[in-house]
């Protein structure tokens, strides 16, 4: 489930002076065979949160070994909730019927369920079909789980206060703290499970109907202070939950945030009056929050375990904390049944779950940028904008909204422009006289395989099989514009005749062997970078001393203090020095018969350190404020346009963020697009990082276009996106929802160097977006594979 909202942290709530303990819940005594701190099966279990994944974690432990002594401790009223609509997957729902099938049955019976998904904008609905969604009441959920547990036998403390963290691992065998986004479990242990806590930039509140919609609703309205989004859907016959959101800017400007409950409400009600049909909104303890992004380096200490958003939260945009929690409730509960003790148990249920929360994390992370950036997409066409909408946490991808609603996809696909049977990355794109036969790039990739810059054999090999293997666009790896502008030993120059004329022997191959597949050059400089080892000899490792060069920099700071070489400042002398070599490189370039050239200002090298704030220290006039740190490369990038063809594209590759404190900003980045672009870019190659070694990227699919993305929404200039793309379906995915115009892939080239022409072969695509070479044209088909199938069983033959 990715594409709904449903439950979400609630509001910090008070914390009340805990009332004396009911008589119908004493508080039970360790029992004999207890042993607190026990290593093996844990038998006395305190469970800290009274939310459903508490309670689910309580039921389970306590059926899976009915003489077990689980309490749960929950500071609210039973029917105490912030939300009011909860969605589970039919994945959640199948491990609830294998674990509990009464549980499974008493929540199947419950449930609405519904297909479609309605994205409303500037007056036009637009419908995807197909998406099968299943909610029911959080109030009803918790009435379940608490029947269940009263059933099992689960001491349940509600109205209660539990005891501090340390005082229940003391007198328990197991502690699970489900205490929510706002985990005071959490919070008496930060030093260990050291967890991160992240506000974003939207408000919302989370509000109900007394009528069910008849689908998923995501309806914008643009006001007088900006873009504000409702998120709607039905959880039972008569009720719906309905989220409003906006930006934290736009929430101020309108008043909102002056706003109680009532007025709150009734706002809301009149901005969504037509998604409402006219009809009131309620709340519950509803206020505005800024949903929090939770992540815990680990979940366990001791005997105490996280669960839930006390160990990890996903934005509600595309899918239930409640989903998550009772995912986890299930793991835990399987892996204290299955491994012999605790320690092994509590390893077992982290190893299993955190790769599926960080999955997740890095969905939410996509959606809720989305809404954040909501209103760069206003303006693209209604079913594009709809089908960005669809796609943006990257889990719902074009092959896959194909296969639920084919008649939507098409008329998106239809509105790209794509012809008949044409998926989206075989359609032409142009840049200025140059026009590509598909939006597939070969990504710049360094060889580290040439000698005294001269690229040999090898290159002509790996270039050309790219060239022949269906790229529209096939890039060099970054060609030194100097010997000290190298990276390495190895690496390729085009600032002498001889590199000029091995060059040109490429590009001919190209042209001549793969027609209409476009070659390009990336021009670049080491900067501190350089002097360096090949990579599989150390990657970013000196050179030995005799075998150094001396490397220059906007400030004399080595990329790894005490490990690489200290620049020299350039001085403006040494600055004209380098602006010439580019202008020189690209004369040679066009002379090479390259068809495009990119200007690298990206990664650390030269041009980008004088980019970043980390590595450009200067006063000068060259240093300072964004403005002075692009001077230098606009002045670059200004000399080799005055030197390339004006018929020829030129881009320029940046790194977009720096993924360090005090680097370069995404405003920055926009802004840095939208100079370059000024002085004559065609299109701005986006990437990230590798600016300095203490970088903290988030890696992840498809991880770096989101800046892409911003860049191409905001300006409205192409982009190349770049960054762990890996399949088709996302490169088809990116370029309809208008994210990307072109997808640079450089790995799965290494893997593949025919990854085109398999992926036109993959999709049943032969048209003149991916042509096989004619030596190659009797491979188009897959090969056949040795047979798997049997005949199909027919008769059940009995013994007499």
């Amino acid at each position: 489930m990715t594409t709904t909202a449903s439950d979400s942290p609630g509001p910090p709530s008070p914390h009340p002076t805990p009332p004396a303990p009911s008589p119908a819940h004493p508080s039970p005594a360790a029992p004999a065979h207890s042993d607190p701190g026990n290593t093996g099966r844990p038998l006395r279990i305190a469970v800290v949160g009274g939310g459903p994944g508490g309670l689910y974690a309580a039921a389970l432990l306590k059926r899976l070994d009915p003489a077990r002594e689980v309490t749960v401790w929950e500071r609210g009223a039973p029917d105490d909730t912030f939300g009011f609509g909860v969605v589970l997957s039919d994945e959640t729902l199948g491990g609830i019927e294998h674990a509990d099938p009464e549980v499974y049955r008493a929540l199947t019976a419950e449930f609405v369920r519904w297909d479609d998904i309605d994205v409303v904008h500037r007056g036009r609905r637009l419908t995807s079909g197909g998406h099968g969604f299943a909610a029911l009441g959080r109030r009803r959920l918790l009435e379940i789980l608490h029947a269940r547990c009263r059933e099992l036998g689960v001491v349940l403390r509600v109205r209660t206060e539990a005891p501090p963290a340390t005082e229940l691992a003391r007198s328990h065998d197991l502690v699970v703290a489900a205490d929510g986004v706002h985990s005071l479990t959490r919070q008496a242990h930060a030093d260990v499970f050291r967890p991160r806590l992240t506000s974003h930039h939207c408000r919302y509140i989370w509000l109900a109907a007394d009528f069910a919609f008849d689908s998923f609703r995501f309806e914008i309205t643009e006001t007088e202070h900006g873009a504000m989004q409702l998120h709607g859907y039905p959880y039972a016959k008569d009720s719906s939950t309905v989220i409003v959101e906006m930006r934290e800017e736009v929430w101020r400007a309108a008043g909102l945030d002056a706003c109680g409950q009532a007025e709150s409400v009734e706002r809301c009600a009149k901005l969504f009056s037509d998604a409402l049909g006219g009809r009131p909104l309620k709340g519950n303890n509803s206020s505005w929050i800024a949903f929090r992004t939770v992540v815990n380096d680990r979940w366990s200490h001791g005997n105490t375990v996280l669960l839930g958003d006390a160990a990890h939260t996903a934005h509600f945009s595309i899918g239930s904390g409640t989903k998550l929690a009772v995912e986890d409730a299930l793991a835990l509960a399987a892996c204290i049944d299955e491994q012999p003790d605790l320690p092994t148990a509590l390893a077992a249920y982290e190893a299993e779950r955190r790769p599926v929360v960080e999955s997740t994390q890095r969905a939410a992370a996509a959606s809720l940028r989305w809404f954040e950036d909501l209103a760069t997409y206003l303006d693209q066409p209604p079913r594009q904008f709809a089908f960005n909408l669809l796609t943006r946490s990257r889990r719902v991808t074009h092959d896959n909204l194909r296969l639920r609603d084919s008649a939507f996809t098409g008329t998106v696909e239809q509105d790209f422009g794509c012809p008949p049977g044409t998926p989206p990355m075989f359609t032409p794109f142009r840049l200025r006289g140059l026009e590509l036969r598909n939006r597939v790039v070969v990504s710049p990739m360094d060889m580290y395989s040439a000698e005294d810059g001269v690229p040999g054999d090898f290159h002509l090999v790996h270039l050309g099989a790219r060239a022949l293997g269906g790229a529209g666009l096939v890039m060099t790896e970054m060609v030194c514009v100097s010997p000290e502008g190298r990276i390495t030993p190895g690496c390729a120059g085009l600032y002498a005749p001889e590199q000029a004329a091995a060059w040109r022997r490429i590009t001919d191959f190209v042209h001549r062997r793969s027609p209409g597949t476009a070659i390009g050059v990336q021009l670049g400089h080491s900067g501190r970078k350089g002097s360096t080892r090949l990579m599989w000899d150390g990657i970013d490792q000196p050179l030995p001393a005799d075998d150094n060069w001396p490397l220059v920099a906007p400030s004399p700071l080595p990329y790894r203090p005490g490990i690489n070489q200290v620049p020299a400042q350039l001085d403006r002398s040494g600055l004209i020095d380098v602006r010439e070599q580019f202008a020189a490189s690209a004369w040679r370039a066009a002379r090479c018969g390259f068809d495009l050239l990119e200007l690298h200002c990206a990664h650390g090298y030269l041009l980008s350190s004088f980019l970043s704030p980390l590595t450009n220290r200067r006063t000068d006039a060259y240093g300072g404020s964004l403005a002075r740190r692009l001077r230098f490369p606009l002045e670059v990038f200004d000399a080799v346009r005055g030197i390339w063809p004006d018929d020829k594209p030129m881009t320029v590759r940046i790194s977009a963020t720096d993924w360090a404190a005090g680097g370069t900003t995404e405003e920055e980045a926009v802004e840095i697009a939208r100079a370059f672009v000024a002085h004559g870019a065609d299109a701005i190659d986006v990437s990230t990082g590798q600016v300095v070694p203490d970088e903290a990227p988030e890696f992840g699919r498809s991880y770096q276009t989101p800046f892409a993305d911003r860049i191409r929404n905001t300006l409205g200039v192409p982009v190349v996106a770049v960054g762990a793309i890996s399949s088709w379906d996302d490169v088809n995915s990116l370029l309809l929802a208008g994210r990307a115009d072109l997808c640079a892939l450089a790995r799965p080239h290494l893997y593949d160097p025919h990854w085109t022409l398999h992926a036109a072969a993959e999709q049943d695509y032969s048209g003149p977006g991916a042509p096989w070479p004619l030596p190659y044209r009797a491979g188009s088909r897959r090969p056949p594979t040795g047979r798997t199938d049997g005949p199909k069983p027919r008769l059940s033959l009995r013994s007499p």
